[in-house]
């Protein structure tokens, strides 16, 4: 994937995972964008630990893959956080 595709996918996934994960969190688009393509990594991972597969283009399944990480990362940040 390149660069482009990677800001896109981050940035979708951050967006959607913010989305769903309630609370107020207050960072901006580049920190949301950071999310999300940490959350790939993260969704990446554990999806290949179970055999779903990874975060390896711009497409439905990644999107999913990227959004449940950077949901899980949200997550945990809310709870070392508060």
């Amino acid at each position: 994937m390149g660069i482009l595709s990677w800001i896109i996918l981050g940035l979708l996934a951050g967006v959607l995972a913010k989305w769903l994960m309630p609370g107020n969190d207050g960072s901006g688009w580049f920190m949301t964008m950071v999310l999300g393509i940490a959350g790939a990594f993260v969704g990446g991972f554990i999806g290949s630990l179970f055999g779903f597969g990874s975060a390896d283009g711009l497409n439905i399944g990644s999107v999913i893959t990227a959004t449940v990480g950077a949901f899980i990362l949200l997550f945990v940040y809310n709870k070392i956080a508060k």
